[in-house]
């Protein structure tokens, strides 16, 4: 680095989006492009007043849309710069076809997306809409539940996206205000343990090379179109071990240990509920009040990883319970919700076939409760007890007006 230290405390008090642009500015990163849209601005906003203050080295892109955004961090990835930018609902939409020109490039992007509703209609807080938009884009998906993990998943993401063997664009996610906007304390790491850490950036067949001229973004046909994208999705699945790997080596950095599926008291836990993003830690405060007042073994069971999607994982973590409640903050859109999709399948074939039920909650922001919360393990424990689900498969919470439920397969 040639910039000015910044000099950090040991705990900082940061929201989301500061942890996300003190991990970008420790990337050293050559490039960031930057268009507004709420709650994500600020990453981008924070990161901008570092460099006019002399902090970072590189160059600040300011652009007319996140169309151009995903662009810009594409040409200047496969020009031979470390690259990052972040967007939020909406902006990731505009910019979704351009994410399947990086993947398929394998340009190594890291993009912050602070997850919030998409519209119609308009609606600036935080659900999963924007997060499961891109799970068939070919990018690793990660995701922090609070300030803290978001600082970390944004750092590791660099590591993991450059990796020889991976070389894949990175979706680091947080909820949008839930995580985004609260300040809460952040241990960072001084930045030249953070850039020892990321380590220097390697660029692999740089258009800006001369001695060894290559070409990027080819149309292929259906002569290798599908062993291009075998390639692709064998990389993504592969992907998974440079996580683990990546976790390992953050845990002996820092002692701050992640999991491809974060668990919360399933050892003994007979029903549980599957969830992504800060309601993790809400659900705990749930589970600590029912296991003290009513006895009721119940657990949490959360994704760190979204893609590639850890089915191993989950299958054996939900392996000894009775009923599971698979919790999607995304409208259904006339079908079960996506992480209810990819629960099932996880659990299709193991032995136990718990059953299965799909909570919509919590859509454009949404407060889930811990009262709320209770109301689910209570019912789930019911269920377990009958040995079937009372009611049909799919119901939406916390919804105003008459119940709305979906779904009824006999002899469940």
């Amino acid at each position: 680095m040639n910039s000015k230290e910044m000099i950090l405390k040991d705990v900082e008090v940061w929201d989301g989006n500061m942890a996300n642009s003190q991990a970008i500015r420790q990337a050293d990163v050559d490039v960031v492009a930057a268009y507004p849209i709420t709650p994500s601005t600020a990453t981008v906003e924070n990161y901008a007043m570092f460099h006019a203050n002399g902090y970072v080295d590189g160059e600040v892109i300011m652009v007319e849309s996140e169309h151009a955004a995903m662009s810009a961090c594409i040409g200047a990835g496969a020009a031979g710069g470390r690259v990052a930018t972040a967007t939020s609902s909406q902006g990731l939409a505009l910019m979704i076809e351009t994410l399947y020109q990086a993947s398929g490039m394998r340009i190594p992007v890291v993009l912050c997306l602070v997850n919030r509703a998409l519209a119609s209609p308009l609606n600036v807080n935080g659900d999963h809409s924007d997060l499961y938009l891109t799970r068939d884009a070919g990018w690793v998906s990660i995701d922090a539940f609070s300030p803290q993990e978001a600082y970390d998943m944004t750092l590791m993401s660099f590591k993991i996206s450059e990796h020889p063997s991976v070389r894949l664009p990175v979706i680091s996610n947080q909820d949008g205000f839930m995580t985004s906007h609260t300040a809460q304390n952040v241990k960072p790491l001084k930045d030249e343990i953070a850039s020892k850490f990321i380590g220097d950036y390697l660029a692999v067949n740089a258009l800006l090379n001369f001695d060894k001229p290559v070409t990027h973004g080819v149309q292929t046909e259906q002569d290798w179109h599908f062993e291009h994208k075998a390639k692709q999705h064998a990389a993504l699945m592969a992907s998974m071990d440079v996580i683990k790997d990546t976790f390992k080596q953050f845990k002996e950095l820092t002692n701050r240990e992640y999991k491809v599926v974060e668990q919360y008291k399933m050892d003994d836990a007979e029903i549980a509920i599957v969830c992504l993003g800060s309601t993790f830690e809400t659900a705990t405060l749930a589970v600590d009040q029912i296991r003290k007042e009513e006895g009721i073994k119940i657990g949490i069971v959360a994704p760190r990883v979204f893609r590639p999607f850890p089915l191993e994982e989950i299958a054996d973590s939900l392996q000894n319970v009775k009923a599971v409640a698979c919790m999607d903050r995304s409208a259904p859109g006339g079908t079960v919700g996506a992480l209810y999709n990819e629960i099932s399948g996880a659990l299709i074939n193991t032995p136990a076939r718990p059953l299965v039920t799909n909570l919509i909650y919590g859509l454009g922001g949404r407060d889930m409760t811990v009262a709320q919360l209770k109301d689910i393990f209570r019912k789930l424990d019911s269920d377990a007890k009958a040995g079937k689900i009372s009611g049909k498969i799919q119901t939406l919470i916390g919804v105003r007006g008459p119940t709305l439920e979906f779904y009824d397969v006999k002899g469940k």
